[in-house]
């Protein structure tokens, strides 16, 4: 497995070692091909295993199964240690460290920490299966997804991580337009009184007669000196606004990071370095707070200037009032009338303030609409390109197990968070919100849904999903103009995988089988090639012995050469036909477990025979009976 540039074909691990615990002491220098643990129930065989699952963080992703291993591993371990040798496939050696409770640490061959994470499946990936789990997959859409993925998890973790992204930026833009629109809607409906006193106002334009020109002119002139000091009020409103939010801002730091650093930290092994932290820190706060001041002393110099322009403003109207009540006063007849104008002119000074603003919001509704767009496009073709790499994975599949086993996948096939995200929304409405919510999911895909619900058209409802109209108005009512409708964009239609076998020319899905054909399925699909070392507890079980000889042995016979294997098992076919490269014998006295022997088959010969045939007696008795 070891290429002439000194890389190897596939990841491997080349050392498990356990300090504590039950298994106290213990160290597997492991094969890079086939690898088998034998012994006697309760000798520890899964238990490492499931060290070696904990260690490489690969815990499962369903939470009951997950604390299932984390049980076991702390009530075997104790305050132990598990360390893992690791050689990639690119020749980097590494070990992995983790105690019970603790995140894993990846230390290079100096046994110095790195960065390196290993959540991300980026520099090491296994894949370990626990007894019953290849039978779990058969049942499981999600679990057959995982084992998909698991043949390209690199790309496919790189493409989730910017699905993810994507989603988050979605989320941030839907925050904006919603308190936006909700703000255009009330002022649309406060804009509607305009046209009408706008005809109100053309009343009360003079026509004819002496001054009527200048007196018109004095009104216009009155009504501008409205919206100027409108426009100087509303420029010491943002600037006062802005000071506030300034002013509370200085010392910030400072006092919230009082806490952060306690003396013990300071004056602890890591000290020096600690306090060089808070230190950096505490002279970023003061040159922080020293730029708060000088905006708000900025702010406070403009505010002033503006007060002072503003006073002459003020004298400039009173002297331009007094003009215009001495023009109006020569008209008698205009006087009452004059009121009455003015008081409608503010009125539409307010509302012509609120179309400027509204004519703002539009512009910025148009930008977040536009950066929506384009963020849904990205996310869409991320998904097709997700779907790609799924699909040549199925395909390489197809070609390798085909005519026996076949995979499809659907793209979107599988609408549950969909219907989970309706039902939900649908809470409250007064209908039965399960039922509602399957019937529109199996008839619209999220996007047709948001474009119906954004139309408030009933009908498609009606006609589509087959709700009655009383159904239909309810949905609407209660999904527009809220966030769901945002959410629906972006809500996750995972790809639907299913596997079939060919039960005698026809084809069925793994969920209809029996739990032995959902491990004849299952396991040559696990079985396949792959970069990841493959670490199963018991691959035998629920299987007839011809099928391990006939299929699963031969297997491992192609696949060792390329990928390395660790069994856990009790049938002496997998070590003795698969011819296994290290087999490692566990016995335990109740409160510990040890190796009792470890080497070739050949060299556990008696232990074989002993703990996987039955004993010597056994096997010849076996063999005498059938006269071979």
């Amino acid at each position: 497995m070891t290429t002439t540039d000194g890389t190897t074909s596939s990841h491997q691990l080349k050392a498990i070692s356990i300090v504590g615990g039950f298994l106290d002491g213990q160290r597997f220098e492991l094969s890079s091909n086939l690898n088998c643990i034998i012994g006697a129930r309760g000798a520890g065989k899964t238990t490492v295993l499931e060290f070696v699952r904990y260690a490489m963080d690969a815990l499962p992703t369903d939470p009951a199964a997950r604390k299932r291993v984390e049980s076991l591993v702390e009530s075997n371990l104790g305050g132990g240690r598990i360390e893992i040798a690791v050689r990639t496939k690119d020749g980097l050696s590494y070990i992995i460290s983790r105690s019970a409770g603790d995140e894993p640490v990846v230390l290079d061959e100096q046994r110095k920490p790195t960065e390196i994470k290993l959540r991300s499946g980026g520099l090491f990936k296994v894949d370990i299966y626990s007894q019953n789990e290849v039978e779990a997959i058969a049942d499981q859409s999600s679990s057959q997804l995982d084992l998909i993925d698991n043949f390209e998890i690199g790309r496919i973790s790189e493409i989730q991580s910017r699905i993810r992204t994507l989603k988050a930026e979605l989320n941030s833009n839907a925050s904006k337009i919603i308190p936006l629109k909700e703000k255009s809607n009330t002022i649309t409906e406060e804009l509607g009184a305009l046209p009408g006193l706008e005809e109100n106002l053309k009343a009360f334009t003079i026509e004819g007669g002496e001054d009527a020109e200048a007196i018109n002119q004095a009104h216009t002139l009155k009504s501008l000196r409205d919206r100027e000091w409108r426009a100087v009020e509303t420029a010491l409103g943002l600037l006062g606004d802005v000071q506030r939010t300034l002013d509370e801002s200085i010392g910030q730091i400072d006092y919230r990071l009082a806490t952060v650093f306690s003396d013990d930290m300071l004056e602890g092994p890591n000290g020096e370095l600690m306090q060089q932290l808070r230190s950096g820190i505490g002279t970023c706060s003061d040159d922080v707070d020293l730029l708060l001041k000088q905006a708000v002393t900025r702010i406070q110099t403009e505010t002033e200037a503006i007060e002072e322009r503003a006073g002459q403003l003020d004298l400039l109207h009173k002297q331009q009032d007094q003009s215009f009540q001495e023009l109006i006063e020569k008209h008698k007849e205009l006087q009452g009338k004059a009121a009455e104008r003015h008081r409608l002119e503010k009125l539409r000074n307010d509302l012509l303030a609120k179309q400027r603003d509204h004519d703002q919001l539009l512009i910025e509704l148009r930008e977040l609409g536009a950066a929506r767009a384009q963020l849904l496009q990205r996310l869409s073709e991320l998904r097709d390109e997700r779907f790609k790499v799924r699909q040549a994975i199925v395909d390489q599949i197809n070609d390798a197990l085909s005519p026996t086993i076949r995979v499809t996948l659907m793209q979107f096939g599988n609408p549950e968070q969909y219907r989970v995200l309706l039902g939900e929304a649908l809470q409250g409405a007064n209908l039965h919100r399960n039922v509602v919510a399957d019937k529109i999911a199996n008839a619209f895909s999220p996007a047709e849904l948001t474009s119906v619900i954004k139309q408030r058209d009933s009908r498609p409802l009606v006609d589509k999903a087959e709700l009655n109209t009383d159904q239909a108005e309810k949905v609407i009512g209660t999904l527009a103009g809220t966030q769901v409708l945002y959410d629906l964009e972006v809500v996750e239609m995972t790809d639907r995988p299913k596997i079939e076998l060919n039960d005698g020319g026809t084809f069925k899905e793994t969920s209809s089988l029996s739990t032995g054909q959902k491990c004849t399925t299952i396991l040559p699909i696990l079985l396949m090639d792959s970069d990841n070392p493959l670490l199963i507890d018991q691959p035998e079980d629920n299987l007839d012995n011809r099928f391990v000889f006939e299929t699963i042995v031969e297997s491992i016979g192609r696949i060792k050469k390329t990928r390395q294997l660790i069994f856990v098992t009790h049938n002496p076919n997998i070590p003795v036909l698969g011819d296994a490269e290290q087999v490692f014998v566990l016995d335990s006295d109740g409160t510990a477990a040890s190796k009792v022997n470890e080497g070739t088959v050949d060299q556990c010969k008696d232990q074989i025979v002993t703990l996987l045939e039955g004993g010597e007696d056994a096997f010849k008795k076996r063999k005498e009976r059938y006269s071979y």
